[in-house]
């Protein structure tokens, strides 16, 4: 486990989660703050300890400056967890329909 992982008292499960949700490009970093406390320079952190370098290059050139990964750049109140196939997230799984 790095050194994000411990300052945070992150589970397997919620780095998981986190890796996960910041990969997507519609869940924005304030999403991750609100649901796990893991404010975005950390999320960016956390990302670069649990991927190969490669990886973390290619999400890293991705997301730096995309507006959907900054709520505040959107310019529109967007909720959180819109999808409607997403209704439920237990265990880290994502429930079908």
């Amino acid at each position: 486990m790095g050194k994000i992982a411990k300052q945070y008292e992150l589970t397997v499960e919620d780095i998981d989660r986190i890796v996960e949700m910041a990969w997507e490009d519609r869940t924005s970093f304030d999403a991750i703050e609100i649901q796990f406390d893991v404010p975005e320079k950390d999320v960016i952190k956390l990302m670069r300890e649990e991927m190969k370098l490669s990886s973390w290059k290619m999400w890293r050139a991705r997301v730096q400056g995309r507006a959907t990964k900054h709520a505040k750049r959107r310019g529109e109140d967007v909720e959180r967890f819109k999808c409607s196939r997403q209704k439920s997230i237990s265990n880290n799984k994502v429930s079908k329909r």
